[in-house]
Order: C-alpha cells, then sequence, then structure tokens
C-alpha cells in the first residue's frame, strides 16, 4: 500500500493526505485497485478521509464501525460537524446535539482523527456562546478538534488564545474567505489545511506550482513537531483525488531523495 502517512526528519509527526469523502474518479481509477467497495480502494491509496456527509445527516454507530472495519489499522477519519450545531443552532444550546454526535462517530474507534467545526460566514464570534461551546466540546472530547471560522471575528488575538488554551487547532483554508484565514492558528500542535479550490471554489484543480509549495509547506511544518492533515476539498469536478495524489508523489520524491547516500 503506498504510503501517505509520512514520517519526516525523523520525528513522530506525520502528514496525512486525503481527500473530502472517498470518491474514485475514473479519471484516475488506474491508482487505485479495481475490486472492493470505493472506501476499500481509497483506503489501499490513502490512509485519511474527511467525512463531510455528517454534516449533513447523521450515521449510525453501525456505519461508522463498519467504515472502520473496512480500511487498514493506520487510516483515518476526520468527520465534519452536523449543520444542526453550526448553522442552526449556530453553537447556542446545542450540547446535547453535540453529545449525540460524538456517541456516533465513537463507532470509529481508535481510527477517528480531528473533528471539524465549519462554521458559517455569517457567525460572529460571541465571549459566551462560541467560547462555551468550545469550553463544553473541550471538557466531552479528549481527541483532535479543528475550527474553521469565516467570519472576521474569529481572528483576533484572545480568539486565538482561547484555541490555543483549548488545544483547538484553526484549519487554514483556501481560498481564504477572509484575512488570516489561509494561516493555521489556535494550537499548533496539529496543522490542518482544507483546499477547497481555486479559482472556481469546489471545481478548480491546483497547478503544480501551489502543490509544490504545499508539499514544501507540509514538509517544514511536520519538521517542526506538528502533525498535519491536508484535505482536498475541491471534489465537484473530481479534480481531489488527482491533487492529493500529487502531493503525495512530492512527499514520496523528496523523501527518496532525502534517503539518498551522498558519494564520498
Amino acid at each position: 500500500m503506498p504510503e501517505t502517512f509520512f514520517n519526516v526528519g525523523g520525528s513522530n509527526s506525520v502528514i496525512a493526505i486525503g481527500t473530502a469523502g472517498w470518491s474514485v474518479p475514473k479519471a484516475h481509477a488506474d491508482a487505485f485497485p479495481a475490486s472492493g467497495s470505493h472506501l476499500e480502494r481509497y483506503a489501499q491509496r490513502f490512509d485519511a478521509v474527511e467525512i463531510n456527509t455528517a454534516f449533513y445527516r447523521s450515521h449510525r454507530v453501525g456505519t461508522y464501525a463498519r467504515w472502520a472495519a473496512s480500511v487498514p489499522e493506520r487510516f483515518r477519519f476526520a468527520v465534519k460537524l452536523p449543520r444542526t450545531i453550526t448553522h442552526e443552532q449556530r453553537l447556542d444550546r446545542a450540547e446535547g446535539l453535540l453529545r449525540q454526535f460524538l456517541g456516533e462517530v465513537a463507532g470509529l474507534g481508535p481510527k477517528l482523527g480531528p473533528l471539524l467545526i465549519q462554521l458559517p460566514p455569517s457567525l460572529r464570534f460571541d465571549p459566551d456562546t462560541s467560547a462555551g461551546f468550545l469550553r463544553a466540546f473541550r471538557d466531552i472530547h479528549g481527541g483532535s478538534i479543528v475550527c474553521e471560522p469565516r467570519h472576521a471575528s474569529w481572528f483576533a488575538h484572545y480568539v486565538d488564545a482561547l484555541l490555543t488554551e483549548l488545544c483547538i487547532a484553526r484549519v487554514a483554508a483556501d481560498p481564504s474567505p477572509v484575512p488570516g484565514a489561509g494561516e493555521p492558528g489556535g494550537w499548533h500542535g496539529l496543522r490542518y489545511e482544507r483546499l477547497h479550490g481555486s479559482p472556481k471554489m469546489y471545481y478548480s484543480a491546483y497547478p503544480p506550482s501551489t502543490l509544490d509549495a504545499l508539499a514544501g509547506r507540509l514538509r517544514g511544518d511536520a519538521v517542526h513537531g506538528h502533525e498535519c492533515w491536508c484535505i482536498f476539498d475541491n471534489t465537484a469536478a473530481f479534480a481531489a483525488a488527482g491533487d492529493a495524489l500529487a502531493v503525495c508523489e512530492r512527499l514520496r520524491s523528496h523523501a527518496k531523495l532525502s534517503e539518498t547516500p551522498t558519494p564520498p
């Protein structure tokens, strides 16, 4: 199985590469095994995925458990919080819904990765509601949490300090919806990049120069001890898989070059 969790610089830090969802587009079908379910085929090529369908509807514990059972041991699932929490309740009085969601994703067991809070662009940071939700989330979940805010109020220094205190990483998003959103923030122990496609969001593939820079940035972050996740969300025209494969190849080529002994 090609490795997409990359150990970098002899450290324990890893770079996890994947896409939002596990579709296997025809244009890249030759890069995946021919047999198995879409998830089984995907998991033979990538070691990480982001489950976006959880945003739209709940999944049973058994469904998550079945997904976990169909992938290799090192595979990890990031899961996006339901819109009932983020967009309908807008983080207000949402603890019951959050506990329900956490009970469902528990079906993934040790294969559960980061939980993603993607917020609506209109949601301002509120010192009571927003901070209260984040504190409650951290109190009841000890695993990785990442937050993708899209309102400028979330990029104030005191919000970044709160995220750091709670060990919640802020997503680095492309394209950046507001100034600062393209850079990681909050807790530095985890870097989570979400690439939505540019110039046409959700559709455009990234040019080689952008993928070169991304691979270099991921290597640099990992060398400094950060766990790095890189998720391509430009899935509408099936560009995500190709971009993810290209970044994996860049990281793999660099690793081989680094291991080549220097001639005497």
